[in-house]
């Protein structure tokens, strides 16, 4: 497991970062993520991660025996790593138990707003590997109701929070990838505008 530390980077960094003062493992797990996503996961092989971690070849299989064993570190790291920022935004932007979806706007503005944003890491890496790593597919779509269970939390405990909760997950999955798609302030600027109608349709 990596080092408890580790949570308290910022939620999303970028590969010159220096962890030279991590241990192995945690250098070699916060090389990847940011490689992979920046880069993406096939684009990224095993010897770019080693060389940039500084760690030798011996250590780096000690600790991850396959790419694969690397890229479910990835995703399980990353998942616990959003969701603590996305709790945490939420809060800084007024959300609370009820009080409704609209602190989302914000939430997402500030993500698509950091320069090294490159989008959903689930989403990226179902959309690379597809169904070649079933358990991958299941980590991503884990991630992904964990998220819902969030944003359910927004909403008054009624018989429809479920469906809302789903609905809005998917209109932020939308403004996500267009947010990706084109990276100008102009385009992210419209993606939020239309995730507030969508969620203020859903209020």
């Amino acid at each position: 497991m990596v080092d408890r530390l580790v949570y308290n980077l910022a939620m999303i960094s970028d590969s010159s970062a220096d962890f030279s003062s991590h241990p192995p493992k945690d250098r070699i797990l916060l090389t990847a993520h940011d490689l992979f996503y920046r880069d993406g996961i096939r684009a990224t092989g095993i010897d770019k991660v080693i060389a940039e971690s500084g760690v030798s070849k011996v250590t780096f299989y000690r600790y991850f025996p396959s790419k694969n064993d690397l890229i479910r570190a990835f995703l399980e790291y990353r998942h616990r790593r959003w969701m603590d920022w996305f709790v945490d935004a939420l809060r800084r932007h007024g959300g609370k138990p009820g009080g409704g979806l609209m602190p989302l706007v914000p939430v997402m503005e500030e993500w698509f707003c950091n320069p090294v944003y490159r989008g959903c890491a689930f989403i990226n890496t179902v959309a690379e590997l597809g169904g070649s790593l079933p358990d991958v597919v299941e980590i991503c779509h884990s991630h992904k109701q964990d998220m819902v269970q969030v944003i359910a939390g927004l909403l008054p405990d009624d018989e429809s929070r479920q469906r809302l909760a789903n609905a809005a997950a998917i209109a932020i999955d939308g403004a996500i990838v267009r947010a990706q798609l084109e990276p100008k302030t102009a385009v992210v600027k419209e993606s939020l505008q239309s995730l507030a109608v969508l969620l203020a349709a859903l209020a």
